[in-house]
């Protein structure tokens, strides 16, 4: 036992002359230490550490040259025969370990140089490893089928093919169904052997090396995947600078590439990463982000140019889709792109999306500068729908599709009100606006009467839209009863400004005498301003237009309501007043029968309408 315990410590002081090198003067100082305890100890540690001689890694190094410069030179791939890539490694084994033990004598002259010479086979060995990587990473990416994927997944959910068009090679990619897939770009075994050459230059100083040389082959696996889904490399200039019709294309195909690199391409390198540099996290990291940077810049270049481009209304609904393609892929990023090398990537994709967030919202202000902007040159022909109504309102009504997406975004700059969201009240100003610029366009009118017809006819317009979408929850019940209180009130403007002085010479004084020259005569002169104002009235109302048939319809009843009974009482005391003088017939020029017609012919329009005609 007293011999097992000299042992052990004979064995921690040769190690501790190791770590703190091996001197002849430290060499020393260690014996006396030990000696002072027991003098048999100076003459057993001597014994020991003589047998650390120069000479003997001399001859080990010989033998591992020898090995190594057999396998370096060889013409043929190592790993094309299992036991020679065993043989290999072991010997690289051998040679790490003797460095390793080596290494904390480097104080002698002669450890030194023999040390100098073991780093230079080391150098060579790594290498032909590195080569041998390359090669490995090559012959797995030919055996890879782009149809492959994990857990016997369907082909159809993740394959490229090519149309011809035109005599031009045009790839195109499958639609995705199920992003819940991971790529085997690589075969297990072929992993297995990546990873054992990882493990020995890691160890051997060389990750850098081993990590370039993986991340290049990776890196162009991704930029071919995304190419053959149709994402062109452009700059943020050449993106700013394509045609919308060109551009709208671009984003669509942008948001598959983007899906599938977050949902498929990037995980599955992820775990190809962590398979092949396991043990090595930094490693597996930083070989990940060398990999992934360029694609993942590509997609975030593109968005960013669209997030800085211009702020035209119409670009509102694919801005919108890039945002929400960010926001249903934020989680990604954050998981994905976690680590320390990575966090740059992650933090570019957060301030992008937002810069998204104030695209949309300098696209709504824009939307707002252009009805302020729209000028009241010409009116529109009978009173009808502006194309500023029509457009505003459609706009207005496809944006709400979105209404989540855009409440939150107008949530972060506009605090909402005690009874409203943000958004709400974004699309109240919007309104607000809108009736105000119809109000002046309406101011175009001459007649009064036509001036109500058009605003009759853009305010049932738009509170209809409002009421058939998604709008009206977010304007309210109090909104739409406050517009529709408008649309009656034009209603009666009209009436009054049409009718009134029609109706007002068809009134008759009870007291007058029917009989006397002045009583027949006043009604002559009634009847004949009453023909003048219908002749007026079919001249121009006939060519006026009201576009809801409903509406439409509801105006001529309240026309005939107040119309047809008084006529129809004014032409029985005129006819009393025939009997007694029989040449009065020729002054009723509209019959009963005839003025109905005339209310039905009212607001038809001067080109006509049709029950589908209205947008």
């Amino acid at each position: 036992m007293a011999e097992n315990g000299e042992e052990k410590l004979i064995a921690v002081a040769r190690e501790i002359a190791k770590t703190l090198g091996h001197t002849e003067t430290m060499a020393g100082d260690i014996l006396q230490i030990f000696s002072n305890f027991d003098g048999r100890l100076r003459e057993k540690l001597s014994e020991k550490l003589s047998d650390e001689d120069p000479r003997t890694l001399e001859q080990i190094l010989k033998s591992l040259d020898r090995d190594i410069c057999r396998y370096v030179s060889a013409d043929h791939p190592i790993w094309s025969e299992s036991a020679d890539s065993s043989a290999f490694l072991d010997v690289v084994d051998e040679l790490l370990s003797a460095i390793r033990d080596w290494t904390p004598m480097v104080g002698n002259v002669a450890v030194a140089a023999c040390l100098d010479r073991a780093d230079g086979l080391l150098r060579r060995a790594m290498f032909r490893l590195g080569n041998e990587f390359t090669l490995l990473m090559e012959r797995g990416g030919e055996s890879f089928d782009p149809s492959l994927v994990h857990d016997g997944e369907s082909a159809a959910k993740y394959s490229f093919d090519s149309e011809e068009d035109e005599g031009h090679h045009v790839p195109v990619a499958h639609p995705v169904v199920d992003y819940d897939i991971v790529i085997e770009a690589l075969p297990p075994e072929t992993i297995n052997d990546l990873h054992e050459i990882a493990k020995r230059m890691v160890a051997a100083g060389y990750g850098h090396e081993c990590s370039h040389v993986y991340s290049g082959r990776r890196r162009d696996f991704l930029e071919e995947s995304l190419s053959r889904l149709g994402l062109q490399k452009l700059t943020i200039d050449e993106v700013q600078k394509m045609a919308w019709c060109d551009l709208e294309d671009e984003i669509e195909r942008w948001i598959k590439a983007a899906n599938v690199a977050l949902r498929i391409l990037f995980p599955s390198e992820r775990r190809l990463c962590d398979r092949v540099f396991f043990g090595f996290s930094s490693t597996a990291d930083f070989s990940f982000m060398e990999v992934c940077k360029g694609s993942t810049v590509q997609l975030l270049n593109f968005s960013d140019a669209i997030a800085i481009g211009s702020r035209a209304p119409e670009r509102l609904f694919k801005v919108l889709d890039i945002f929400e393609t960010f926001r249903d892929l934020m989680p990604r990023f954050e998981g994905l792109f976690s680590d320390q090398y990575c966090l740059f990537l992650r933090k570019e994709a957060f301030t992008i999306w937002k810069r998204l967030g104030e695209a949309i919202r300098g696209i709504f202000m824009e939307l707002v500068n252009l009805i302020r902007r729209d000028p009241a040159k010409e009116a529109v022909p009978g009173g009808g729908l502006h194309p500023i109504t029509r457009y505003v309102m459609n706009y207005l009504r496809a944006a709400c599709r979105s209404q989540k997406t855009l409440g939150k975004i107008f949530e972060d700059t506009m605090p909402p009100s005690p009874s409203l969201s943000s958004l709400s009240v974004q699309m109240a100003q919007i309104m607000e606006l809108l009736h105000s610029n119809l109000e002046s366009k309406s101011n175009i009118y001459g007649d009064s009467s036509l001036c109500s017809i058009f605003m009759m006819n853009n305010g049932r317009y738009i509170v209809q839209k409002v009421e058939d979408s998604e709008l009206g929850p977010l304007l309210g019940d109090d909104w739409i009863r406050k517009h529709k209180a408008k649309v009656r009130q034009y209603h009666l403007n009209y009436q009054r400004s049409s009718w009134s002085k029609a109706l007002g010479v068809l009134k008759l004084d009870n007291s007058s005498s029917l009989a006397s020259n002045g009583g027949s005569n006043a009604l002559k002169e009634k009847l004949n301003l009453f023909n003048m104002y219908m002749d007026d009235i079919s001249r121009t109302q006939t060519t006026w237009i009201i576009h809801d048939e409903q509406l439409r319809e509801e105006l001529r009843a309240s026309v005939a309501e107040n119309l047809l009974p008084s006529y129809r009482n004014f032409l029985r005391r005129f006819q009393n007043l025939r009997e007694l003088e029989e040449k009065h017939e020729k002054h009723i020029r509209y019959s009963e029968k005839k003025l109905e017609s005339l209310v039905d012919e009212l607001f038809r329009g001067s080109i006509g309408l049709s029950a589908g005609g209205r947008k």
